[in-house]
């Protein structure tokens, strides 16, 4: 994103180089060529010293910013680990501690936000406050079930809805163990986000210009193109992966059964409650969790991924987007010795599918419109 912007302004509009300033945060190994802009690249999902930086960088932009500069934000899913702002009194490695535990707990990406917007000094609005009076225009790629903008990158250019209440209550519902600074950030009112109404936020406006509807949109096209059924189950699906898994693996048998040639897509947001000590993310539990679903049924495969190119993992840029899963993945697994249930309740979905060598690796890919899966249903 950052990289057209500044293609449109310099080369198109023949905009002097001087007049544009500005700092991009994206995720290690995902940096393209910039000229003006400075470029970051900074941890994710854990946020790091790097992210820490670069929003401060940001924040010091926009406190520059006058009524006669516009502050262009180019939003995507991500941010929300990238740029990394402790609220006061609470240190980088307390954020990092925190993360790591909601991460692990099973909430979703909107109960995640909800902390992480007060327990920070530029999420939810707050990027836009500090850059009052200027006008502020946000062209967002949406990661997020339901397009919310305040959930995308935890909303740091529009009003907050949810409160210092609401983020408390996801912390006991998920038994999170908070340090002293953080509950006492949770318990200052200075901690509140900016709200609807609040006039430091009337001058900016906020696009969405790409969402997961759009990428299953031109899935489903091209599997009717190819003369099969497509079954869209929609693009803000929520759940455990396996439990979401064992539930479209039953239509895909129904859908086999039936003799029909089908497609069944999906996006979302996936979660994992983690109580093992391997290695995955959402969309490679989803798939290990269809293995055994699907074992011996020809004529059904299945692909599920992230279209960042990166499905959780350690935060490098060739860590898997997610796996393949086909009718013998099981006895190819069991001929090496492999017992998926036991993969699955370790969490361990990347260990399994690496032995198969059915690991999805695409790499970078430089945009990320949340979650895709496809089940394809097809005769033997």
């Amino acid at each position: 994103m950052a990289e057209v912007t500044e293609r449109y302004y310099l080369d198109q509009l023949g905009v002097a180089p001087a007049r544009l300033d500005g700092v991009a945060v994206t995720r290690r190994g995902y940096g393209r060529p910039t000229r003006r802009i400075e470029l970051i690249e900074a941890g994710h999902p854990v946020p790091d010293a790097a992210g820490l930086t670069g929003a401060t960088k940001m924040l010091a932009l926009v406190d520059s910013a006058g009524p006669q500069d516009l502050v262009l934000v180019l939003m995507s899913g991500g941010a929300s680990a990238n740029l990394i702002a402790p609220a006061t009194g609470v240190t980088l490695a307390e954020k990092q501690a925190l993360t790591r535990q909601l991460l692990k707990s099973g909430a979703t990406i909107g109960e995640i936000n909800t902390v992480r917007k007060h327990l920070s000094a530029i999420k939810g609005g707050r990027l836009a406050a500090r850059a009052y009076p200027a006008p502020v225009v946000t062209l967002a790629i949406s990661d997020v079930p339901g397009d919310d903008p305040a959930v995308i990158g935890s909303g740091p250019t529009v009003a907050d809805p949810t409160t210092l209440a609401d983020a408390r209550a996801v912390a006991a519902r998920f038994r999170l163990a908070l340090s002293p600074a953080i509950t006492r950030a949770l318990a200052d009112a200075a901690s509140e986000s900016p709200k609807p109404g609040d006039a430091r936020l009337k001058g900016t406006t906020f696009h969405i210009v790409a969402r997961p509807a759009d990428a299953l949109s031109a899935a489903a096209a091209r599997i009717k193109g190819a003369g099969y059924e497509c079954l869209l189950l929609g693009d803000s699906i929520e759940g455990e992966a396996r439990e979401v898994a064992q539930s479209h693996a039953k239509l895909a048998r129904e859908l086999h059964a039936s003799g029909r040639r089908a497609v069944i897509l999906s996006g979302g947001e996936l979660t994992v409650t983690i109580r093992g000590q391997g290695q995955g993310g959402p969309n490679q539990e989803y798939a290990l969790a269809l293995v055994t679903e699907l074992d011996g049924i020809a004529g059904l495969a299945a692909i599920a991924g992230d279209t960042d190119g990166t499905d959780g993992g350690s935060g490098e840029p060739d860590d898997p987007a997610g796996a393949f899963v086909a009718a013998d993945s099981a006895a190819r697994a069991r001929a090496l010795g492999l017992d998926p249930a036991l993969f699955l309740a370790d969490n361990n979905s990347r260990g399994f599918f690496s032995s198969l060598g059915d690991l999805l690796q695409p790499g970078p890919t430089y945009t990320n419109v949340n979650d895709f899966r496809a089940i394809l249903v097809d005769r033997p």
